[in-house]
This record gives C-alpha cells, sequence and structure tokens, in this order.
C-alpha cells in the first residue's frame, strides 16, 4: 500500500494519488482490514477451512489488556468482538473434548484465555447491564445471537464441565433494547421459506442452523452470501462441502489465502473503496489518471436504484450519492434520479427500513442533488430543490451542540463532520452557513497537542478530515487556521511513513480501509502545500 516518501513530501502528491488509483484497479475485491469478530465466526462455523490454526492462535494472541477484544476502543465497540471470540473460543474447547485441538494451539492457555474472557462478559453483561453499545452493523441480530450460543454451551457443560472454566451458573443477559425478538423473526421468515431483506445477508450467520442452505438464498459472484465470510459459511453448514470447487468454498479460501487465515467483512468492497478514494482525491483539484475501464466498472454498477458497496452487499443510497458525485468530479454526471429511492418524510435513508438514519449519508445525497442542480438539466427543478432543501434541514438539524456530527458508519465524529460540513458549505440553505462555522470553530478546538485529531487518538485518518473540513470550507482564512492546517501537516508527514490503520468504519466490528486513510492524507497535505484559493461560493444560490 501507499507510504509518503521523502520525494513524495517536498510535494508529489499527484504522484501519491497516481498510486492509490493505481492500486485501486490492480484490486477488484477491495483491501478492508481482518476481523476479529468474521475471524472468530470462520472458527465456529468452518472448522474446516484452511488456516483454522491460524484463526485460532490470532484470537489467542491479539486480546486487549483486558482480556477482551476490539482494540483501543471503549468496552462498549469491544462487545462484539469480544463476545464473537469468546464463544468461538469456547466453541473450540468444547470440540476438542471429542475431536482434539490442533497441534500449534495451546490447551492451557486456550482454556486461561476463554475464562478471563467470560468473566470479562459477565461483568459487562451482568444484572444489571451498564453497557449502551453504539449502532454498528446487525447489532440487534448478532448480539442475542452470541449471548443465546455462549449461554447453549454453558447449559450443555453443566453436566460436563470444562476444567478452568468457571462460569458457575452465570449466564449473560443482553444490554437493553438488544433482546432477541428481531432475530426470532428473522428466523422464522427463513424456516418458513420467506425472503429477507437484503441487508440482512451481511449478518445470515445470526440466525444460526437457519441459515444452512436457506431458500431462496445463493451466493453471488465471487461466491459470496452478504459480502461476509461468516454469513457464507453459515449458509455452507459446519460440515466440510463435499465440492472443493463450489463458489462459496472458493470465495472463503481466497479469502483465508488473502489475510493469512484471517477474515474480514464486508468483502469485496471494491465499489465503496473506489468511489470514497476518488472523491476525495478529487474535491482537493487532485486529478490522477484514471483507466477508462476503472470509470466504467463505476458506471455500470449504477443501476435503477443506484450501486452496492461491493457484490453481495445490498444497493444504498450512501456509496449511490458517493459515486454520481465523484463521477461528477470527473466530469461525468449522471441524474441522480435514482435517490429518491431513498427519500423518507424529513430525509434520505441509506436503505429503506434502516433503524439509525445516517447524517454523512445524507450529507452525499445532499451532493449529488446539488450537484445537479448547479450544473445538471433536472426535468423537475422544483422536486430536486426541495429534496436538497429537505436533506440540508435535516443534516443542520443533527449537529451537535460542540458543533460536530455523529454517525453510525464511522466511529469517529471527523468523518460525518467534513461529509455535512463540506455538503452544507457547497449546496446548503437556512442555517447551514452557520452549521459550517460551528464545524469549523470544533474542529479548531479539538486539535491535539501534537497536531493531531482523533476520537481516542491521534490518527492518520482523523486529522485529514479534520484539515479538509479547515481547507474546503468557506470560512474565514485566518491565523488559527492556517496555524492549525500547518500543525496537521506536520503531523501528516511524520505519520504517513507508518500507517496506523486506526479500525474507525463501522460494519459487524470496526475495521479499517488503509486506502480511505490514505486518500484524504494525500488530498489534505496537497491543499495545505498549495495554498488554493477560496472555495468557490455556495453553487445552489442560483435555485434559492
Amino acid at each position: 500500500m501507499t507510504t509518503l516518501t521523502p520525494k513524495d513530501a517536498s510535494g508529489e502528491f499527484v504522484g501519491m494519488a497516481e498510486k492509490l488509483v493505481c492500486e485501486l484497479s490492480c484490486e477488484p475485491w477491495g483491501n478492508p482490514s481482518p476481523s476479529v469478530y468474521e475471524t472468530a465466526r470462520l472458527v465456529t462455523l468452518a472448522p474446516w477451512l484452511n488456516g483454522h490454526t491460524e484463526r485460532i492462535n490470532h484470537l489467542l494472541e491479539s486480546r486487549r489488556a483486558d482480556g477482551g477484544w476490539g482494540g483501543a476502543v471503549p468496552k462498549e465497540f469491544a462487545l462484539v468482538p469480544t463476545l464473537s471470540a469468546a464463544e468461538a473460543l469456547l466453541a473450540t474447547l468444547r470440540r476438542a473434548q471429542t475431536k482434539g485441538l490442533p497441534r500449534q494451539v495451546d490447551h492451557a492457555r486456550l482454556t486461561q484465555v476463554t475464562d478471563r474472557a467470560l468473566r470479562l462478559l459477565f461483568a459487562w453483561l451482568g444484572s444489571p447491564c451498564g453497557l449502551d453499545p453504539p449502532d454498528t452493523h446487525a447489532i440487534e441480530l448478532v448480539v442475542p445471537y452470541l449471548v443465546t450460543a455462549i449461554n447453549q454451551h454453558l447449559d450443555d457443560l453443566r453436566g460436563t464441565p470444562l476444567a478452568g472454566i468457571g462460569a458457575g451458573h452465570a449466564r449473560l443477559r443482553p444490554p437493553d433494547g438488544l433482546g432477541p425478538q428481531l432475530l426470532d423473526l428473522l428466523r422464522s421468515r427463513l424456516a418458513a421459506g420467506e425472503s429477507v431483506p437484503d441487508k440482512a445477508l451481511y449478518s445470515l450467520e445470526a440466525s444460526g442452523t437457519y441459515a444452512h442452505q436457506a431458500r431462496g438464498i445463493r451466493p453471488v459472484p465471487p461466491g459470496t452470501v452478504g459480502a461476509s465470510p461468516a454469513a457464507t459459511a453459515a449458509w455452507l453448514g459446519k460440515d466440510k462441502p463435499k465440492d472443493p470447487h463450489n463458489a462459496a468454498v472458493r470465495y472463503l479460501n481466497t479469502v483465508a489465502i488473502r489475510y493469512e487465515g484471517l477474515a474480514p467483512a464486508p468483502i469485496p468492497i471494491a465499489q465503496f473503496e473506489r468511489v470514497a478514494v476518488l472523491g476525495f482525491l478529487a474535491r482537493a483539484g487532485l486529478r490522477p489518471t484514471v483507466s477508462a475501464e476503472l470509470l466504467s466498472s463505476i458506471e455500470i454498477a449504477i443501476g435503477p436504484t443506484g450501486t452496492a458497496g461491493g457484490a453481495g452487499l445490498p444497493v444504498d443510497g450512501d456509496t449511490t450519492a458517493i459515486a454520481l458525485v465523484t463521477l461528477a468530479e470527473l466530469g461525468i454526471r449522471h441524474d441522480p434520479a435514482c435517490l429518491f429511492t431513498y427519500e423518507m418524510d424529513d430525509h434520505f435513508c441509506t436503505w429503506p427500513g434502516e433503524r439509525t438514519p445516517a447524517p454523512s449519508a445524507n450529507a452525499h445525497q445532499l451532493e449529488a442533488l446539488g450537484q445537479y442542480l448547479a450544473h445538471g438539466h433536472p426535468n423537475d427543478t422544483t422536486r430536486y430543490r426541495r429534496a436538497a432543501k429537505k436533506i440540508s434541514d435535516w443534516v443542520c438539524g443533527q449537529q451537535r451542540e460542540k458543533g460536530n456530527w455523529d454517525d453510525k458508519w464511522h466511529a469517529s465524529p471527523y468523518y460525518p463532520t467534513v461529509c455535512c460540513a463540506l455538503a452544507l458549505d457547497r449546496y446548503g440553505t437556512g442555517n447551514a452557513a452557520t452549521a459550517v462555522h460551528k464545524a469549523v470553530d470544533w474542529v479548531l478546538a479539538t486539535q491535539r497537542s501534537e497536531g493531531s485529531w482523533g476520537r481516542w487518538q491521534g490518527t492518520i485518518e482523523e486529522t485529514a478530515y479534520a484539515m479538509l473540513t479547515l481547507s474546503l470550507t468557506r470560512h474565514r482564512i485566518d491565523k488559527q487556521v492556517q496555524s492549525a492546517v500547518a500543525r496537521g501537516s506536520r503531523y501528516l508527514r511524520q505519520a504517513l511513513h507508518k500507517p496506523d490503520n486506526a479500525p474507525l468504519w463501522t460494519g459487524k466490528d470496526l475495521y479499517s480501509h488503509q486506502a480511505l486513510a490514505m486518500a484524504p492524507a494525500v488530498a489534505a497535505l496537497h491543499l495545505a502545500q498549495s495554498q488554493p484559493a477560496a472555495p468557490q461560493a455556495n453553487q445552489l444560490s442560483a435555485w434559492q
């Protein structure tokens, strides 16, 4: 993956952008980081899959200091990966009672790690439960699924306890609002052979045995169910498939080989990575060479209701809007009428039926509509203008008192804040200018002493988002802003020699995209170095 060299640091950010785009073109699946949740699910669901020993040992070696999993994040974000890892290790110990362990796995250590993880979970999910987990993807399904699975293991062990596992008669209780009702509904629909929403396929493993060869569900090329190794393995079933050339088996083996036994999710996610990376570069005025094949792959994927982030994922309004905005930045304009598929009463959704609307998705949809109003030829100007105003008003209303936005797609407030600030600055109406100024003030107030920005610690990705908020909005260019950008630039130049890959994107647990950290960083450094003219005025003014 691209890193900053001394030559690049002198100003050749176009070359950096060229490398990023070249890597995108060569990566047909995308390149998200491995997931503890997903890796642990394969330990339980696919012990036959190559890399089984590597997955078990990875779980043993990747724990937090408190005995859980999830990296340096609060326990609310660590709950899902810790539940998944603990269940997988407990299932491995139970399997070892009859089938033994791989020779490279230390039984005593496995027992010790599992017992400590269970004790931690009982501390977190005791009575009453004090956890308020974030709205990560399908948390309403995966938490009750894993809680039930762990409790079932413990119930089964009453007569034949495992030496070294001291859970006794205690049982886990899910946090408030994460009971089994929705999971029971999903399972009943699968049992009846009924269809389920496309978005449910990403977390199909939560349905347990009901997922196995479920009627009406088939893998899509390259063999994935829901762009998830866990969901694909659940659909195949626990027994080793008889046909090694089965598309789903090939998909899982390819993932295991690429990630040395581990597993990410979602994958494939190439469409989202491509449009997001190209979008950040283009906004900063970087115009790397983009092959006709790459542009064509983005365009062709946009259908009547938009595009998905990758094969196996549902078509969604966020990826669709980012694709439309990015293509427009590159001189290719599409009527964004497909976005009206996602129109709600007072905002636009990522997909129909979502639990929590996303400010970042609405910001991208505002940009797509605004660009077309400003530069296209809509057949119904009134409808597009009304929709843009609706989104602008809703996004302004979601701003936090301090000036930032929060979002379900990213753990850091700096991502939705840059999305919302840029969209409102370009195409917002009403109180948009005030909201943008508040966002800029918040960014200035939260810079760290060494020049970085970050929710839990300074990171490349969050620093880049903060700098883009300062550099691409029409605020005053004063010494405070210039100083903040200069300090951020110094931090980025040093940090890009050793990318941090902080997991900030929200799937079933947190994960990272190195390309999606590098692209905004290169864009931010390019803007800081080139000292561009003030961004142009709000482009919807002619329609107001």
